[in-house]
């Protein structure tokens, strides 16, 4: 058989009388496609038997499938042609490293504590430097009244305000309704119904108001806030205010930040009187305490420093929503994922801001309004 003939002939394996595996044929893709039990004969034979396939024709496939049957290596005995062991030298030197064991990292968790805490110690040098740029623009105002923005925080006063009187009203009536429901079970118990008053006065004006109202509006007006702003950023308009000579930090972020400043105490005071109605109608179905004996003790047992403490602190969870809001708004990355995890970032933040700063200020007041002996 001729040589051109030998490889145009189908793939063939046999064993000649001393022993050899002689190949033969088209081992190609094509050619073994319908002759897979080769390769099970291929894999029957030894590797350290002598091998001859100098009479095969072999294309990349075929010479992978010889490769891998020979367990990666060629035999010590093997009759080729050059251009043959060229596709097995290229096989060998093609083959992947082999992976490097992963060492585990005994200091990694402190390099990712020490990681976190300079980006928070970043993130909180920069809300400072808002906060010092919006004192400024405070002060510019103070000297030139006609720079005011005044359409704009009227517009911030109405989104952030007049906007949220449904949702505060809604939240704050039932959340009344439910505490007032769960401490009258414990206060029937020892016939203290009366101090039903007491209880939801001091903890809903001082406590509860303020705060659902900042969680409300921190989810609300500040995500709407920061998605604002970013969206801004990413479509330029800051870049247009800046080459136009205008200032964001006085268009944008003052009126902003001043306008929960203001809002929010309002909103405080509305979520905490419809809070009280609510626990005063559960009180009145759960414990028979009527209206007049409701609002004829509530200004005798809680004082008007309660009142006047919840508007304090609501000013400051305003002022804090406001800076994040602003913040991660101003410095959102300019794309659209990357605005969407800024807005996620901003309500978070803010939420939890105004958790500590609750906490730090229930504790301030609890030493200085404590009774001395």
């Amino acid at each position: 058989m001729s040589p051109a003939s030998a490889f145009a002939a189908p793939p063939t394996l046999r064993l000649s009388a001393d022993g050899e595996v002689q190949l033969a044929g088209r081992w190609t893709f094509a050619g073994l496609r319908d002759h897979a039990e080769l390769r099970a004969a291929v894999r029957a034979q030894s590797p350290q038997a002598r091998w001859d396939v100098s009479h095969a024709e072999l294309d990349a496939v075929g010479a992978l499938w010889l490769w891998q049957d020979w367990q990666g290596q060629l035999p010590a005995a093997l009759r080729a042609t050059e251009a043959q062991c060229t596709l097995w030298r290229d096989l060998a030197a093609a083959q992947a490293p082999a992976p490097t064991p992963i060492r585990r990292d005994a200091l990694a968790p402190l390099r990712a504590v020490g990681r976190g805490a300079l980006a928070l110690l970043t993130q909180a040098q920069l809300v400072c430097m808002l906060w010092g740029r919006l004192l400024l623009a405070s002060l510019h105002l103070l000297r030139h009244p006609s720079a005011l923005p005044a359409r704009e925080l009227s517009a911030n006063i109405y989104h952030a305000g007049v906007s949220a009187l449904g949702i505060t009203a809604l939240v704050g009536l039932l959340i009344g309704v439910v505490l007032s429901y769960l401490s009258s079970q414990q206060l029937a118990r020892y016939g203290a119904n009366v101090l039903i008053v007491d209880l939801l006065g001091i903890s809903i004006l001082r406590e509860l108001g303020p705060l659902l109202a900042a969680i409300l509006v921190a989810g609300r007006s500040g995500s709407a806030m920061t998605a604002q702003l970013g969206t801004m950023k990413l479509n330029q308009e800051l870049d247009a205010l800046a080459a136009m000579g205008l200032s964001a930090t006085l268009r944008l972020a003052w009126p902003k930040t001043v306008a929960l400043l203001l809002v929010l105490p309002l909103l405080a005071v509305w979520t905490s009187a419809l809070a009280l109605v609510g626990g005063m109608l559960a009180a009145h179905w759960e414990l028979g305490l009527s209206f007049g004996q409701f609002l004829d003790r509530f200004p005798r047992v809680v004082k008007l420093v309660h009142l006047w403490i919840g508007l304090g602190k609501s000013a400051a969870f305003g002022l804090l929503i406001g800076l994040i809001g602003c913040h991660f708004g101003l410095t959102a990355p300019p794309s659209s994922e990357g605005l969407g995890r800024a807005t996620t970032r901003a309500v978070v933040a803010a939420i939890t801001l105004v958790i500590v700063a609750d906490a730090l200020f229930a504790v301030l007041f609890s030493i200085t309004l404590r009774p001395r002996p």
